[in-house]
């Protein structure tokens, strides 16, 4: 049978809510163009959290609420011109995830965060997991309907569905935006209260607890559920109440540093400093263990799937010259865009000054992703986006991009940035890929044309691309702290003839360090003209300083992917990392997988501050707590489920809002902490007390919310 009749014959047996016969209104301007605004929104937003959190979550639900409430405002729109606006939409959030969880390692490894090379990057990788799954469409999502659930492409399909019998409305999505907001703003902005109590157990060295009681965090906790976020918060407990007590307890009476820290005493150091000298090599090999472990338990998965992509790769060549009708709803865009573009995108790679990869690389990126976009779209096919390991995807890649270059020489520090670059290509692809095919599964169940969608989603990678270069750069402008430091005689790698003001007045030249393994970490400085370091200029993005130059409290963003990924680049292509740390973390996911525990949010929490891990602990139970009120799942387009997207894009959003004021140094004209503390008589206790209380209140919302009937179609 050609393909035309097989896709006929699909088609045939299955039954979309629009058929195949019938044409409504679709790819239409205002569908575009909304998708793409709502993308950006939630491209932002996602940026945010991924740098926040290394977490992202889907956002097709909300977008697709939205568009049904916007456009029911206005007249009304088909269900496929609503179909059209999450397509767009979703793309932002997947481009956005691989965008924040590698690229700001460049910062890191001593490089600048460059506008054009984040747009390429995002680009690229956005197009790539746009047509390596066109070939893909028919055999995944076609074929093997009723095999492959597609959870969260099967969900939206019902919003979409509920929403054109007119039962779905998007209060409870702007209910948490307007909360998440309003919170945010009160915490971070004019911080009426202190948005992350911390306190040292001081009757246990070494130990410390807190949490950041934020909405996005709290609503991130909810939607992933209690079984993932009491995990990470075990993996936050070990870091945090066993690792750094133990290190202080053994390394206590040293009078000399212990390895890998070079400068300070086991007892001079906090729970800031032990985590970073410590405790994130332990949390770096667990991470990349669980994600590895996760890929290889994939294993099978991703063998069948390669199989079953390269089979309907030849079954597309084969039926794209048949010159058959072929109906509405099995119209994919032909193949020889597939063919083309990625020929283009090669060349692209090879050729643009920004990306500075050699030809090697860019022939490694097409391989990769057309092989991790048929293992992603394979996997969020039977367990869904949020179990996607797209961290693992990335990290089997750098190994073997690192391995390559480390057998042909290729071990400069410019090489680092290309081995890093391959796999950030590589990451966005693979996530768009997933998110890809959730979108087609949902328009193959409403009866939306393929052709159309792939249009759109070209349309969503664009618009998105362009705007998350510059949120990222923004957010760590930021947040950058500069700070006095002396490295006495010892000179950075890289000095430019560019001068920057220091807190002191002068002006100094930028210099880079780029050599890893130096008396000077990798990173950016302020220099004198012989390269002696005077202030670190710490990012605001994985940067490790926690005060400035006049001893205030700083926020960083800790961007845990993007420093697991500058490691296992620096540790192969180095041979410095380590590696007793890392495998401590290694043997710890190993445990944890004997222990029939999914060894990757555990890591995580590991890795990431325990002050992150018991917010979205506090969601997680939240959501325990609502459904066993319900009696059942609370599901992706429940009430609970859309307040708390509402919270995470509200939060996000007044997030970014906030990180311009303090970008345009206007923070402290809002700042209301002093008068607060003034009237609580300056009470630690008490003032801790009040931010829970808040924290409470909001936890208490999503509950009340979250136990009401979801809307039933009218």
């Amino acid at each position: 049978m050609s393909e035309p009749h097989a896709a006929a014959a699909e088609v045939a047996g299955h039954k979309p809510y629009v058929p195949a016969e019938e044409s409504p209104a679709e790819l239409t301007v205002r569908a575009v163009l909304l998708g793409s605004l709502l993308g950006i929104v939630f491209a932002a937003s996602s940026v945010y959290l991924a740098l926040k959190v290394g977490l992202t979550v889907s956002a097709s639900i909300p977008i697709a609420v939205l568009s049904i409430t916007i456009f029911r405002a206005f007249g009304r729109a088909t269900i496929l011109e609503n179909n059209i606006v999450q397509t767009a939409g979703s793309a932002g959030e997947s481009i956005a995830a691989g965008i924040a969880f590698t690229l700001p390692a460049l910062l890191l490894m001593g490089y600048e965060l460059e506008p054009w090379r984040v747009l390429a990057v995002a680009l690229l990788g956005g197009l790539l997991g746009v047509l390596m799954m066109i070939p893909l469409r028919h055999g995944l999502i076609v074929k093997e309907h009723g095999r492959l659930p597609y959870p969260e492409g099967t969900a939206c399909a019902d919003v979409l569905i509920v929403g054109e019998k007119g039962g779905m409305d998007a209060r409870t999505v702007f209910t948490g935006f307007g909360v998440g907001v309003v919170y945010k703003l009160l915490a971070s902005g004019l911080k009426v209260w202190n948005e992350a109590p911390e306190r040292l157990l001081r009757w246990y060295r070494g130990g410390s607890v807190g949490a950041e009681v934020s909405p996005e965090l709290l609503g991130v906790g909810y939607i992933i559920g209690p079984k993932i976020s009491a995990t990470m918060l075990a993996g936050g407990v070990l870091g945090y109440l066993v690792l750094m007590p133990a290190i202080a307890l053994f390394g206590g009476e040293l009078t000399r540093p212990l390895y890998p820290e070079t400068h300070h005493l086991i007892r001079d150091m906090g729970p800031n400093a032990l985590r970073k000298a410590y405790v994130l090599y332990i949390g770096a090999g667990a991470v990349a263990t669980g994600g590895i472990v996760s890929l290889l338990r994939s294993l099978p998965t991703i063998v069948g799937a390669f199989r079953a992509g390269w089979k309907t790769f030849r079954d597309s060549r084969a039926g794209a010259s048949s010159g058959e009708a072929v109906p509405r709803t099995a119209r994919d865009l032909p193949l020889t865009v597939v063919v083309l573009g990625s020929l283009g995108l090669v060349l692209a790679m090879w050729l643009l000054p920004a990306l500075q990869l050699n030809l090697v690389s860019a022939v490694l990126i097409v391989l990769f992703g057309f092989f991790f976009v048929t293992v992603s779209s394979r996997i969020t096919g039977e367990i869904g986006s949020s179990s996607n390991p797209i961290s693992g995807m990335t990290v089997a890649t750098l190994l073997i991009t690192c391995l390559l270059f480390l057998a042909a020489g290729w071990t400069g520090s410019g090489y680092r940035a290309m081995a890093l670059l391959t796999g950030a290509i590589v990451c966005v692809a693979a996530s768009n890929g997933g998110t890809t095919s959730q979108d087609l599964k949902t328009g193959y169940l409403v009866g939306a044309t393929p052709r159309r969608q792939q249009l759109a989603l070209l349309a969503g990678v664009v618009s998105s691309a362009m705007v998350i270069g510059y949120t990222v750069i923004m957010l760590n402008r930021a947040y950058t702290t500069v700070a006095p430091q002396d490295y006495g005689e010892a000179r950075v790698t890289v000095v430019t003839s560019q001068t920057e003001r220091a807190p002191d007045g002068r002006d100094y030249r930028v210099g880079f360090q780029r050599e890893s393994g130096q008396a000077i970490p990798s990173g950016r400085y302020l220099v004198e003209p012989d390269g002696r370091v005077r202030f670190v200029v710490d990012p605001g993005i994985g940067g490790t300083v926690t005060t400035d130059a006049n001893g205030r409290r700083v926020t960083k963003l800790v961007a845990p992917k993007a420093q697991l990924f500058a490691l296992i680049i620096d540790g192969i292509l180095t041979r410095r990392l380590p590696w007793s740390l890392v495998l401590l973390g290694v043997f710890l996911a190993l445990m944890m997988e004997l222990c029939g525990v999914a060894s990757l949010p555990f890591a995580v929490g590991v890795y990431l501050p325990i002050s992150t891990s018991v917010p979205i602990f506090c969601g997680g139970l939240v959501r325990w707590l609502v459904d066993r009120r319900r009696k059942g799942d609370d599901g992706e387009s429940s009430p609970g489920t859309l307040l708390s997207s509402g919270y995470i894009a509200g939060g996000a959003i007044a997030g970014l809002v906030l990180a311009a004021v303090q970008g345009a140094g206007a923070a402290e004209r809002i700042d209301l902490s002093q008068r607060v503390s003034v009237l609580v008589g300056g009470r630690e206790n008490v003032l801790d007390l009040w931010a829970l209380g808040w924290f409470a209140a909001l936890a208490a919302l999503v509950y009340v919310v979250g136990t009401r009937r979801a809307p039933a179609a009218g």
